[in-house]
């Protein structure tokens, strides 16, 4: 490990918010000279870090999860938590490139000391996290943060990835659209641990009850993904901070019964491999994308790919088995 890795590694260990934001841009980082800095840096703290709450937050565009975030995030620091936010923001696919503007939406919160706020791109990735969040949120951890909140992408049906790297997961569905079982489908639902509907005020207050009862009747026929939990449907209004109470003892009560039940430590390992599987995969890519025989005979094909007369099948058929041939 080089000097420059232990003294970032030492500083997270004591705290320091600046080597905090060093280590998550290291570990996003996809030049491959940092890659070896990375793995060094998440190998020396990978034991250290506190039992901390992974929380994620997910739903479809629109429904107001950051503005949620910011006010589920100031409670949680008044009950005397420290909170970390990874804010997932779609990439785009030509440059690769995200807005980022999550943090914008959670402004109360980005002034508070004991918060910490980091938007990320998805870099492509499917499922509503990032290619780097699980090393991202074990970051935060050792950092000290008690409870680390996933706020996914926003993408709808797909975002079941967040449930492997979070101990409790909150779906936000929106109030009033005509459509709300169709929003978000089983999939997801399966993996939901606490289902809120935000912007229950004003004019949508009544939309909102409807949507909670639509919701608690349709999740008593879904089995829940842990045993003796029954999921709770509630609603909140992040503007009068109303149902915040509710919100926080049903993330408090989750994690009491996966601890006393064993489930935490039953899912976290799960977790555990889950994401080296994710590692391998992403490893395997990288490798094989780099391969210069790989490269070579890609360049070659490239033209018969395109104009169909080689299936993308033969093609990467032969890929493969230029890159496992043995070294000369």
């Amino acid at each position: 490990m080089s000097d420059d890795v232990a003294a970032v590694a030492a500083a997270l260990r004591a705290g320091d918010r600046v080597a905090l934001a060093r280590a998550i841009t290291l570990v996003e980082s996809l030049r491959d000279e940092d890659r070896a800095r990375a793995t060094a840096l998440v190998e020396a703290t990978h034991t250290v870090g506190l039992a901390t709450h992974r929380i994620g937050i997910s739903g479809p565009p629109g429904v107001g999860k950051s503005t949620f975030i910011d006010a589920l995030g100031m409670a949680l620091l008044a009950a005397g938590h420290r909170v970390a936010v990874l804010a997932i923001d779609p990439s785009s696919m030509r440059t690769g490139g995200s807005i980022l503007g999550d943090k914008t939406r959670m402004a109360r919160l980005a002034r508070e000391p004991a918060a910490y706020i980091r938007p990320s791109p998805a870099q492509g990735v499917l499922g509503g996290v990032a290619a780097r969040t699980a090393e991202t949120l074990r970051l935060c951890e050792v950092a000290g943060f008690t409870i680390v909140i996933v706020e996914t992408v926003g993408v709808g049906q797909s975002e079941i990835d967040v449930a492997d790297v979070v101990d409790t997961l909150v779906v936000l569905v929106a109030a009033g659209g005509g459509d709300e079982l169709q929003g978000i489908k089983r999939g997801l639902l399966e993996c939901t641990d606490v289902v809120v509907v935000p912007k229950a005020d004003g004019a949508n207050l009544a939309a909102a009850a409807r949507t909670r009862a639509d919701y608690a009747q349709a999740l008593a026929y879904i089995q829940p993904r842990h045993e003796g939990w029954h999921v709770p449907t509630l609603e909140c209004s992040a503007l009068e901070g109303r149902g915040l109470e509710a919100i926080l003892a049903a993330l408090d009560e989750h994690r009491a019964l996966l601890e006393q039940t064993g489930g935490w430590a039953r899912q976290r390992a799960a977790q555990r491999l889950r994401w080296t599987n994710t590692a391998l995969h992403e490893a395997l890519r990288r490798a094989v994308a780099q391969d210069p025989g790989v490269r070579t005979l890609l360049r070659d094909l490239s033209s018969a790919i395109e104009d169909g007369t080689l299936a993308p099948e033969s093609a990467a058929a032969q890929l493969l088995a230029v890159f496992r041939r043995p070294a000369p």
